[in-house]
């Protein structure tokens, strides 16, 4: 009797496990995860010129293995990594040839740290620089999943394989909305490789840094990785409208577009009763522009009334312009009256090409959209008109007719009391 209901008992166990195996499957999570991991790709440049003995008195390759195998060491359990060579298999003189010598030396998935280190070894510098087409190939290396997305590039030299711009490749790639940004290292950098890592990184919302220590290179790939492990919130891909009524209707989130010189870019948002629009925009200067410019940001309903708008100005000494507006709407007491206003935003810059650059694609534009509860009386200075004009004004016209009134008396006083003495 003990065994029969021994053997039943196992009998369900059995089944239990089974069900719960076809309900979740095994493969199912391990693919949601994989494709929530962040991805990393490491891009490094092998051509002939990284032989040079110039990084505290070792190669410039020699520094750059030695900070390799210190990041595979750290790099977070969490984050898909790959590496990515340019230049390091053609030794020739063709620059046809050359320029397509780019490939995969560790594909971008789950770390074997050992097996990646070997292959960092075998790496000899050799060839050009095609820094364009290796850009290219890594986003296709990273492709798929909605993880963060992230390319290092090392490289310590322009690119050699013109007219195949980096900086309109880095552009194509932000263009497409997939999220991807590209950090840029410079091995002792001149002026002008220093200009065109910079634009790289500047056109996906990268950064470039200069690096002339193998303790200052491990570092700083190491931060990078590290950052692409955060989590981050990618912006969603949209185009806005030359008029109001065929934009977009937004909801809550952040909007990636491109705007060219001259144009303006519409989009819809719909605000309920006793909530609040907050918004904000910035427009980036990926390329060579006039110094003076600025960025508007516009509210409107689509019967064509100015709520409220935004504005910044800048001289030429910042290549990110941002602004931003909020807009309440007020409660109202019968519910079934309560409607949702369309509210129209309005992004225009004043950008102007500088001499010889390509207008298109447009300038990187970022738009964040917040619809919340509107605010109360007594825990938001908005909400008693602050800083939304009459109010202001008119506490500012009282202070300083006060603070005239009493330094009108001491002075007074003051003078009183000379003549006496």
């Amino acid at each position: 009797m003990i065994t029969r209901t021994r053997l039943a008992t196992g009998a369900c166990a059995l089944l239990a496990a089974l069900a719960a195996g076809m309900a979740f499957p095994a493969g199912a999570v391990a693919d949601e995860t994989s494709a929530m991991a962040p991805k990393v790709d490491l891009v490094l440049d092998v051509s002939g010129s990284m032989r040079a003995k110039d990084i505290d008195g070792q190669s410039r390759m020699s520094a750059a293995k030695k900070a390799f195998n210190e990041v595979l060491d750290a790099t977070p359990e969490d984050v898909q990594l790959g590496i990515r060579t340019l230049g390091a298999n053609y030794p020739g003189d063709d620059r046809r040839t050359g320029c397509k010598d780019t490939a995969q030396l560790y594909p971008v998935g789950p770390l074997d740290r050992t097996e990646a280190k070997a292959a960092v070894a075998t790496l000899a510098p050799t060839g050009w620089t095609p820094i364009g087409p290796a850009l290219l190939k890594a986003a296709d290396d990273l492709d798929g999943g909605e993880g963060s997305k992230r390319i290092v590039l090392i490289s310590d030299g322009e690119d050699t394989c013109a007219p195949l711009d980096p900086c309109e490749v880095a552009r194509e790639i932000a263009a497409k909305g997939i999220g991807l940004t590209i950090d840029t290292l410079g091995l002792v950098p001149n002026t002008k490789m220093r200009q065109q890592l910079s634009c790289i990184a500047e056109a996906t919302g990268g950064t470039f840094t200069s690096v002339e220590h193998t303790e200052e290179l491990a570092d700083k790939v190491n931060q990078l990785v590290d950052r692409a492990a955060d989590p981050v919130v990618t912006p969603v891909a949209t185009t806005g409208a030359d008029q109001c009524a065929k934009a977009p209707t937004l909801k809550s989130g952040l909007y990636t577009d491109r705007e060219e010189f001259g144009q303006q870019r519409w989009y819809r948002v719909d605000v309920q009763p006793g909530q609040e629009l907050r918004a904000s925009v910035s427009v980036s200067a990926d390329r060579a522009v006039n110094p003076s410019y600025g960025v508007l940001l516009r509210a409107v309903t689509v019967h064509g009334r100015e709520i409220v708008r935004g504005e910044a100005a800048g001289n030429g000494r910042t290549d990110v312009m941002s602004t931003g507006l909020r807009h309440p709407k007020a409660e109202v007491d019968d519910e079934d009256t309560a409607t949702a206003e369309t509210v129209c935003l309005q992004v225009t810059h004043s950008f102007s090409a500088g001499s010889g650059v390509q207008s298109k694609p447009g300038l990187p534009l970022e738009l964040t959209v917040d619809v919340v509860d509107g605010p109360s009386q007594s825990s938001d200075v908005a909400s008693f008109g602050l800083g939304r004009g009459w109010w202001l004004l008119g506490a500012l016209i009282l202070t300083g007719f006060l603070a005239g009134l009493v330094w009108g008396w001491v002075s007074r006083w003051r003078v009183a009391v000379w003549r006496t003495n």
